[in-house]
């Protein structure tokens, strides 16, 4: 119990306010697991990857791990539930989301789901483990991910059919959005097993509440292609959609992301989001301009969701973006005195900029890094 009660407590934030929060880890496991724990014991104890106890080992392609490791622990966990009179799910297939980063966001029905399961497929057994020691849970794991599920799949399908209750989970999150098991989940479903999806976490939901722009309507579009041509094709194809954008960008790409968004949808409002609900957690606001100047000046680390602003509905602004030599295009002075004026009337800059992009046929980008800087001079001198 102690050594629970330490995995949970180094699991958890290291920060003064998060000492409190790492006691309520181990509480909760220790709550989670006195009843489970008993249970797994009268079962035989027979976890095998939750169990072991080697943290640098890459269990995703060991002996045990293969398909008669699978056969074998699933046999030998019905045999001892039996035994024991233990409670078993009910058959098929359990998409079960996992903490992207606080230990503490794991669900008791997840908790619940993966200690009763007959075996857990894991995205990497590695990252599994770690939560499954916080909460004491003794599953077998098995490594399910997007180097194997071809050849793997089809002994998972026949173990569904023969009435075995399975958890997925990805790395973080919930499993088949943008990540292995989708085919799986289809697969099984199409052959009359049930799917039970088991909500949670969500770098994508959780983004996209905390970046300060629009909710009402909004566009996952997984990871951006790798190369800035197809990128940029990419971007263009979602230029008049209103609907907020999210993305996933490796901390490597984001500033050819960055910049790739610039010269497709012009300057809009963006959220970095980093290393969400974990230690370091930023929600970056700005533009796409000054989030390129901001991440150049300091090297983006750790996992990072990218939300950027729909179109605003302004035609003349994107039809001015392939009119860049009209020499009757308004002066910059022009411009600021529009937005300052409307500034002054208590707009707030993204009613200005927009009001001044559709009145002066200019585009928004450049009205709106207007609208930023002259509102932040009146906020100084007020």
């Amino acid at each position: 119990m102690r050594a629970l009660a330490r995995l949970a407590t180094a699991t958890a934030l290291r920060s003064t306010p998060a000492r409190a929060s790492a006691r309520r880890v181990g509480a909760s496991a220790r709550r989670w697991t006195r009843a489970p724990r008993a249970s797994v014991r009268a079962a035989g104890g027979t976890a095998r990857g939750a169990t072991d106890d080697g943290d640098d080992d890459d269990a995703r392609d060991d002996n045990e791990d293969d398909a008669r490791g699978f056969a074998r622990a699933l046999e030998e966990r019905a045999r001892a539930r039996r035994a024991s009179g233990a409670s078993t799910l009910e058959p098929g297939l359990f998409l079960v989301a996992t903490p992207i980063g606080n230990l503490e966001d794991v669900t008791l029905r997840a908790l619940r789901v993966l200690r009763d399961a007959d075996a857990v497929l894991a995205e990497d057994t590695r990252r599994t483990k770690q939560l499954m020691r916080a909460y004491d849970i003794a599953t077998p794991l098995v490594s399910y991910h997007a180097h194997n599920e071809a050849k793997r799949r089809e002994s998972v399908l026949g173990r569904l059919a023969s009435g075995a209750a399975l958890a997925l989970v990805s790395d973080a999150g919930m499993p088949t959005v943008n990540d292995p098991g989708a085919d799986l989940a289809a697969r099984a479903a199409a052959m009359g097993v049930r799917v039970f999806p088991v909500p949670g976490p969500s770098a994508v939901l959780a983004a996209i509440a905390g970046a300060g722009l629009p909710t009402d309507e909004f566009t996952f579009i997984g990871f951006p292609p790798p190369k800035s041509s197809a990128r940029a094709k990419r971007f263009k194809s979602f230029a008049r959609n209103k609907a907020t954008l999210i993305m996933f960008v490796p901390p490597h790409k984001l500033i050819g992301t960055l910049e790739d968004a610039h010269a497709a949808l012009g300057d809009r409002r963006c959220s970095v989001c980093r290393e969400l609900t974990k230690v370091h957690e930023e929600f970056w606001r700005s533009t796409l301009s000054e989030a390129r100047a901001e991440f150049e000046r300091r090297a983006p680390r750790g996992e990072i969701t990218l939300v950027i602003e729909g179109y605003d509905g302004d035609e003349l602004a994107l039809a001015s973006d392939e009119d860049d030599d009209d020499d009757s295009a308004p002066s910059s002075s022009n411009v600021e005195d529009a937005v300052r004026s409307l500034l002054e009337d208590g707009a707030s800059p993204s009613d200005a900029s927009r009001r001044v992009a559709k009145e002066l046929g200019v585009r928004r980008r450049e009205t709106y890094g207007v609208a930023q800087r002259l509102s932040e001079e009146l906020k100084k001198r007020g």
